[in-house]
């Protein structure tokens, strides 16, 4: 009898046992440190020169982000610095259109009063400095340079907006960069926000808005404007770049009754005709992108952004290349960042919810592709957790896309 106490005793326990014991903690990720998520990155936004002799990078020097650059096919580790910056990063670069020079806006100490800069990557440091000397092409104090256009038929040109005449409205200036000309071509007394150049890098139309809000699109001939297109304060409309003879521009509007979405659009200047040529194939989402090759000036193709970028292309050749690079780096989202002036070599970003960006060199011709760097390469990809693409109704019927990101680590459970 006593046996038989003693044996529901013991069983008793285990059971309370089971019940009471603290649960197994859950194998979480350890916790990163934000540095590695908003510090500066080791590498990044790489650029090819037009001519695909170098490529220009960002990299801290002295704990400050600067500009350094590298023969195409050198190391990461043969770069040479081209900045010296040590109290402001510099935000962002881009080359000029013949390769010789390097431009790039800084502002006084954090104003945000940016003036545009040049630097020749292929000069010696300046004697007893690390970097070549650079030349402040606006050399402007209290005014926020507004760079609107550097067109390839004009390589010593960029066209540029100064607002130091009135600090509400950028006057319109054409600057040389080899010797820091600067020559006004139009005073902004009209309300201009915007400018759209041709392909000969001639300024043809103007964007203005009105006290209302409205937008109009304004055709501009030799310091004269007339109104070509326009939308409310409830619509958008813009100019995107012009066709190849000139005649016509392309736009991203939604103007119109039972227009939902930005579409694109072909505007004749010579009539005032619009032609529809795009809309979302779906119908969910505005147009994000059009994509215009460099080296023909015809359009290749179309981005939508949905859950992910959905590209369609209208050129083969293109579609081909971006199917391959899909299949060479699958499961992540491809982006061309930048390429050579013939479109034979370009620079390829390949990101995903786990992964912030590697950037690969990319052959077309031989259909080669060589990895480049890692942005943020201390940052433990596997610690990171997966974003899933949802789908849930509003209380008034409508569908609200969303992302829903999950602890890792964790076993889902009573989700809605």
């Amino acid at each position: 009898m006593k046996s038989q106490r003693l044996l529901v005793f013991l069983l008793s326990a285990v059971i309370a046992g089971l019940f009471l014991a603290p649960p197994v903690a859950a194998k979480l990720p350890p916790l990163l440190d934000r540095e590695l998520f908003f510090g500066n990155p080791e590498i990044a936004g790489a650029q090819i020169s037009p001519d695909g002799k170098f490529i220009a990078f960002l990299k801290p020097w002295n704990d400050t982000r600067n500009i350094w650059v590298k023969g195409t096919f050198e190391p990461f580790s043969a770069a040479r610095l081209l900045t010296s910056e040590t109290k402001r990063p510099i935000p962002g670069f881009f080359w000029s259109q013949d390769s010789r020079f390097i431009l790039f806006v800084k502002d006084n100490d954090g104003d945000e009063n940016y003036n545009v800069w040049a630097v020749n990557p292929q000069d010696p440091p300046e004697e007893g400095k690390p970097t070549p000397k650079a030349r402040n092409l606006t050399d402007l104090k209290g005014v926020r340079t507004m760079i609107y256009s550097v067109p390839k038929k004009q390589p010593d040109v960029i066209w540029v907006g100064l607002n130091d005449r009135d600090p509400s409205w950028h006057d319109l200036y054409r600057v040389r960069i080899a010797t820091g000309e600067k020559e006004l071509v139009y005073k902004n007394t009209d309300r201009i926000v915007g400018w759209e150049f041709d392909l000969e890098g001639q300024p043809r139309l103007a964007a203005r808005i009105l006290e209302n809000g409205d937008t109009e699109i304004l055709a501009f001939d030799s310091g004269q404007f007339k109104k070509v297109y326009g939308c409310s304060v409830l619509e958008t409309c813009g100019t995107l770049r012009f066709s190849k003879d000139g005649i016509k521009v392309y736009l991203l509007t939604n103007r119109g009754e039972n227009v939902n979405f930005i579409q694109l659009s072909l505007l004749d200047l010579t009539t005032g005709q619009e032609e529809k040529i795009e809309s979302d194939p779906l119908g969910r989402v505005d147009l994000s992108q059009a994509i215009f090759s460099e080296r023909t000036d015809e359009l290749v193709g179309t981005v939508y952004l949905e859950d992910k970028p959905r590209v369609y292309f209208r050129d083969p050749t293109w579609a081909e290349m971006y199917s391959y690079l899909q299949k060479k780096l699958p499961g992540k989202v491809v982006n061309i960042s930048s390429m050579t002036r013939d479109e034979k070599l370009m620079l390829v970003t390949a990101t995903a919810d786990t992964e912030p960006g590697e950037t690969y060199l990319f052959d077309r011709e031989r259909k080669k592709l060589t990895f480049q760097y890692r942005i943020r390469e201390r940052l433990p990809r596997k610690y990171l957790a997966s974003v899933q693409p949802i789908r849930y109704r509003s209380s008034d019927g409508l569908e609200i896309p969303a992302y829903l990101t999950l602890p890792k680590g964790i076993p889902a459970k009573n989700l809605p």
